[in-house]
């Protein structure tokens, strides 16, 4: 029961959340409006600013630079997005529809979810597929890490780290794109190959691997360190504390002690961090999705961006909010689950 409201009242504060959120993306994707011409005079410093108009963009842009296309039927397109409805209007619009579960339609009169779809499919598969691995070789590293302590094992892990740690996700990208290059073997862009639907189950789950390792080998190497020095400084400070000691005074073997008792105490605050890489699923994979073309939402969303398509990139934001209500959320109650004292 305790649970239950709990999360009712997360969810109604998420609700709120995402409104703020989604009429301030709104409010930005139809900015319009002037600075009025202004002039400083100080006596010892003078400045003057010309007016300036700001506009974020035009989503009729590219018609509007069309020759073959008239005035009427612009006008008749400007009509069928609601761009020539007030702001509010259109928001409330765009609101009342979403509540009704239809997230509108294009600038290409496509369904914004039948666009989604395909696109989101794509990115929870890379990124689940990252943070699978990057926990998977994070957490051994940090635990190997912490009960070798300024060991040169230790030592050896920590320079690994910190040089992944300095070196920026993207200059990573273009490292395995080089490699992809002059090995041959791991294509670029994509999730499936050009013969996919004339292939067997095992040739088209080796195909998707193949298409998939470089992207999943970035994100994983890109967010490896923080949670292995997490885990690390967590099972250290473990370790001193009095009950680890007593265990290993009591003759328990020091294996049991390590993967019992204390592994499980200092994973606890990880748990945090699980929910907010659960948060960053859109998020974190869009720049890596860019630079090696993945038919990610990173992508999508950049295109949708530029085109000004609205109801494109609202629905996006969408997802990413949602994500990270429920990363939180979820966060949350496995702590709670591990950690009866929270």
């Amino acid at each position: 029961m305790n649970d239950f409201i709990y999360i009712s009242k997360r969810f109604l504060n998420s609700i709120i959340l995402i409104l703020i959120i989604s009429f301030i993306t709104f409010l930005l994707m139809k900015a319009d409006f002037t600075i009025p011409k202004a002039h400083l005079d100080l006596g010892f410093f003078k400045y003057h600013i010309n007016e300036v108009h700001i506009q974020t963009g035009d989503p009729l842009a590219d018609l509007k630079l069309n020759p073959n296309i008239s005035e009427t039927q612009i006008a008749a397109e400007r009509e069928r997005l609601g761009l020539d409805k007030p702001f509010f209007s259109q928001y409330f619009t765009w609101l009342r529809n979403l509540i009704h579960g239809d997230l509108g339609f294009t600038q290409a009169n496509q369904k914004v979810i039948d666009v989604i779809k395909p696109a989101l499919k794509n990115t929870l598969i890379l990124n689940f597929c990252a943070i699978f691995f990057s926990w998977f070789i994070a957490i051994p590293l940090g635990i190997f890490a912490a009960v070798k302590q300024d060991k040169w094992q230790d030592y050896s892990i920590r320079f690994f780290v910190s040089s992944l740690m300095a070196i920026p996700s993207f200059v990573i990208a273009i490292f395995m794109l080089l490699f992809a290059l002059y090995s041959g073997v791991f294509p670029i862009g994509g999730l499936t190959g050009v013969m996919f639907d004339e292939m067997n189950f095992f040739e088209k789950l080796l195909d998707i691997s193949r298409h998939l390792f470089i992207p999943v080998s970035i994100l994983t190497l890109a967010g490896l360190p923080g949670i292995q020095r997490q885990m690390r400084a967590n099972l250290i400070e473990v370790l001193d504390k009095p009950y680890v000691t007593t265990a290993k005074a009591k003759g328990l073997d020091g294996k049991i002690v390590v993967f019992k008792h204390a592994v499980r105490n200092a994973i606890n605050p990880l748990v945090t961090l699980f929910g907010f890489e659960f948060a960053s699923l859109f998020a974190g994979s869009a720049l890596i999705e860019m630079v090696i073309s993945y038919p990610g939402l990173g992508l999508l969303t950049l295109e949708a961006a530029r085109k000004q398509d609205v109801n494109l990139v609202m629905a996006n934001l969408l997802l990413g909010s949602f994500m990270l209500v429920v990363g939180n959320l979820v966060a949350d109650l496995l702590l709670k689950k591990l950690d009866p004292r929270v």
